[in-house]
């Protein structure tokens, strides 16, 4: 699929890849150079509280699991059945 850059350094990206990568209007999107091929990656982003909260959350958590107050599964398949037991 070929674009055309137009005025003010803008391209159209094809609607088949629009479509087909489930984006829309308002997405983020990477768009960087590597080895002379420019890339464009689309991203989340997510506003820093949520990053902190997220943060904190995972430390309790690991706090918890040191400390033994939250079990620890050598597999997935050990985690199931122990809440299969409940």
């Amino acid at each position: 699929m070929i674009s055309e850059l137009r005025a003010k350094s803008q391209i159209t990206i094809p609607k088949e890849l629009v479509d087909k990568l489930g984006l829309s209007e308002g997405d983020k999107l990477e768009i960087y150079e590597k080895d002379g091929v420019i890339c464009i990656m689309p991203v989340v982003v997510y506003p820093k509280k949520y990053l902190d909260e997220l943060r904190e959350e995972i430390e309790i958590a690991k706090y918890k699991i040191a400390s033994g107050e939250l079990p620890v599964f050598d597999s997935v398949d050990v985690l199931f059945e122990k809440l299969e037991e409940k």
